[in-house]
């Protein structure tokens, strides 16, 4: 299918071939009529785009307090890597639009296939032919009066109508509105539609015109004639309401706002403004200013949004969802209308041009820019990237060396580190890039040189070329995906975590046990493969006496909801992070925990049970704490690691230096860039697949890890310790390290 995208670096949009995106579960898959370019909100973006990384940094000064504390944590080469690893993602641009419900996902019951709706949501009513929306944010189009252009407005329209409940105006009331473009030509004719008198204000002459001709009862261009016609209109008192639909740098809005508005008026901002709130003018007539969060309670809100859980109509009237579908009613009613605001339409091939033309490149007037989609478009689940001369060969497992990969997920991680990783391995060859979006798959394939994306998991599942499937997925996927490529007979190479509960592990293992050819199955817990992580191993294999460690993290704040926090999609932190650093201990004590309690720092109103203290007693009499904070300075560094006995200490600071110090004697070890073991991580697995060998990390050590990680996360909700027991797993594997495990049982 066809998509537009914008260049991070270049601002430059172009239209692209990806595979249309994966029905998700409570999502709905449209086929796309028409999509609304908006002027304000997509010229803005498209503007800074444009902008040099100077310019970008007095517009985005906490991006820029995140790159130097990056640099001091990580050091300057990772970061001048993060930085141009997400420069290199395109944008998804759009986010209203409308088109016809070709299939719906796993607890959608009220939308059908054949629907005509409504769709909404940057990232995912995006100018695509298909788009995959939640429910919540799809509105079905109650008559078929209602053509699916107009429909396409519903989200802008929903904008207004939410600016004009946020204004509290009443039937009667005089409300002004400064600034006619799009915006504020919609809420111009929703105030009519509520009884209000209504007052615009624009300095385009052709703008105000239309607003008279759409039922505004006055209009200006000029502001000393504004002021004089609320004057007029209210009989001397000033305005009941004031929406502010102006895009501006300047503050002059919210000043005119100001003067034209009664006593305790309410003013809104509608539009992005400067707001540097003239004190006196709203202090003296008590002015209650506000400002209009996009279309409804309900926005930004991941659990209602993404989840598909609704506020009760009694305590919330008007959503996001409910201001939709009431703009659809007004349509469908002819109290809006529409056909003047259309002032251009674009054919998806042609989509770029319709952003040169809100950038001001051909100087032409415009309000409403529709793009607009074949009604013929293709569901295409695949793209195949192999150029002429390079069709894809079959083989078997058996009769090549090669690793031949798989990728499920393509977000920042797999992009950044994964796949650089991965890339630089002479071993491999990169087939199939799979993500749930067209735009994430596609950008890893042309990166990469995968010879084909795709948004289907079976695609990659059953295709006979690939042996070897990487996850890099949310973490609730990865247990459903791990037994999926195990049934395919493929080799297998998780991120952590391996999955989200005991219940997963068990079926995991029973498969892996099932399998007649056992593949190699390694989940991504780099940290032991780092080079100083290695150096510091040998240095303890010296020590025949209990080892006492501590392990700090300082990881950063994640809002609570971030995807990693919900303890369905990410698990949490312990379960998503903590994992890492108990394998990590696991590793340089060479026993299994035994014994496990976790206690927590309060909570303190904005932290999500992610501020802990993890104790860990081994079967060797060892000691193990991993202080795992979120509530630190992010300057500061992110991991140390201390270990204590046999007469020695050794710190290992951010896997870039290790000091090992013995008889009075110390040495210490630099890395020139932070190295964390994702290379020889990977070149450990794809060895192991060429060469036939056991996984470099036994599943029976997996197991143990994931089952210690789940007794962290029971004792910070019990508030107490808990013993660790995973000795009735039949892994049917063997320890790379039989006698210490052995002797941990």
């Amino acid at each position: 299918m066809k998509q537009l995208f914008q260049d991070a670096r270049s601002a430059e949009v172009s239209v692209v071939d990806v595979p249309a995106p994966k029905l998700l579960p409570a999502c709905v898959l449209v086929r796309t009529v028409a999509s609304v370019v908006s002027a304000g909100t997509e010229r803005a973006a498209t503007e800074f785009a444009r902008q040099n990384l100077l310019q970008k940094a007095r517009m985005r000064p906490d991006l820029v307090r995140d790159v130097l504390n990056k640099i001091s944590r990580d050091g300057v080469l990772a970061t001048i890597s993060a930085v141009r690893s997400r420069l290199d993602q395109p944008s998804s641009l759009g986010y209203s639009s409308s088109g016809t419900v070709i299939a719906v996902g796993e607890g959608v019951v009220d939308i059908n296939p054949g629907d005509r709706v409504a769709c909404a949501g940057a990232g995912h009513a995006v100018h695509a032919e298909f788009v995959c929306v939640p429910r919540l944010l799809v509105a079905r189009i109650p008559s078929d009066h209602v053509s699916l252009e107009e429909a396409a407005f519903t989200t802008l329209g929903s904008v207004a109508l939410h600016a004009v409940r946020t204004a509290e105006a009443k039937l009667g009331d005089v409300v002004a509105v400064i600034g006619l473009g799009l915006l504020g030509q919609l809420t111009v004719q929703i105030l009519k539609g509520a009884g209000c008198c209504v007052l615009g204000m624009d300095i385009s002459t052709e703008r105000a015109e239309l607003a008279l001709r759409l039922g505004a009862d006055a209009v200006h261009t000029s502001a000393s004639g504004f002021k004089n016609l609320c004057a007029q209109y209210s009989a001397g008192h000033g305005a009941d309401a004031v929406i502010i639909a102006a895009q501006s740098s300047s503050n002059d809005p919210v000043a005119l706002a100001g003067t034209v508005a009664r006593n305790r008026a309410i003013v809104v901002a509608l539009g992005t403004v400067a707001m540097d709130i003239p004190r006196r003018t709203f202090y003296e007539k008590e002015l209650d200013f506000r400002i209009s969060r996009s279309y409804g309670p309900g926005r930004y809100d991941a659990v209602y949004e993404q989840k598909g859980i609704d506020y009760p109509i009694g305590y919330v009237r008007w959503t996001e969802t409910r201001n939709m579908e009431a703009f659809l009613r007004l349509l469908a009613e002819r109290k809006i209308n529409l056909a003047p605001l259309i002032t251009h339409r674009f054919p998806i091939a042609q989509a770029d041009a319709a952003y040169e033309l809100i950038a001001g490149k051909r100087h032409e007037p415009f309000l409403g820019v529709l793009i607009t989609y074949a009604s013929g478009a293709e569901l295409s689940r695949h793209i195949k990237m192999a150029r002429p001369g390079q069709s894809p060969r079959k083989q078997s497992m058996a009769s090549t060396p090669t690793v031949r990969i798989g990728l499920l997920g393509a977000g920042n991680f797999a992009m950044h580190t994964l796949l650089p990783a991965i890339k630089a391995h002479a071993g491999t060859e990169l087939i199939t890039a799979g993500a749930a979006g067209g735009a994430h798959a596609r950008h890893a394939a042309d990166k990469f040189g995968f010879r084909v994306c795709t948004t289907d998991d079976r695609q990659i599942f059953d295709d006979p070329q690939i042996n070897t499937i990487v996850i890099a997925t949310r973490h609730h996927l990865h247990a459903q995906q791990v037994i999926a490529a195990l049934r395919s007979g493929k080799h297998v190479f998780c991120e952590k975590p391996l999955c989200l509960n005991e219940a997963e592990l068990r079926k995991i293992v029973a498969e892996y046990v099932g399998c007649s050819d056992r593949p190699v199955l390694m989940v991504g817990f780099n940290r032991r493969f780092a080079q100083l992580a290695i150096r510091l191993k040998n240095f303890l294999g010296e020590i025949h006496e209990p080892l006492g460690i501590h392990y700090r993290v300082n990881v950063g704040f994640l809002p609570a909801d971030h995807w990693l926090n919900d303890p369905q999609q990410g698990g949490g932190r312990i379960i998503g992070e903590v994992c890492h650093f108990v394998d990590f201990l696991s590793f340089l004590i060479g026993s299994r925990a035994v014994q496990v309690e976790t206690r927590s720092l309060p909570n303190a109103g904005q932290y999500n049970n992610d501020n802990v203290s993890c104790s860990l007693r081994f079967a060797d009499g060892s000691l193990g704490t991993i202080n795992y904070f979120a509530n630190g300075d992010q300057s500061y560094s992110k991991e140390r690691i201390e270990v204590f006995g046999g007469g020695s200490i050794a710190a290992l600071e951010d896997f870039r230096r290790l000091e090992l110090i013995r008889h009075g004697r110390k040495r210490t070890f630099r890395s020139l860039r932070q190295d964390k073991g994702h290379r020889p991580e990977w070149r450990a697995f794809a060895d192991a697949i060429q060469t036939g060998e056991p996984s470099p990390i036994a599943l029976d050590e997996i197991v143990h890890t994931m089952m210690v990680t789940f007794a962290l996360e029971e004792s910070r909700r019990l508030g107490r310790a808990l013993d660790v027991n995973a000795r009735d797993f039949t892994c049917g594997e063997t320890s790379t390290n039989t006698a210490d495990f052995d002797r941990a049982s």
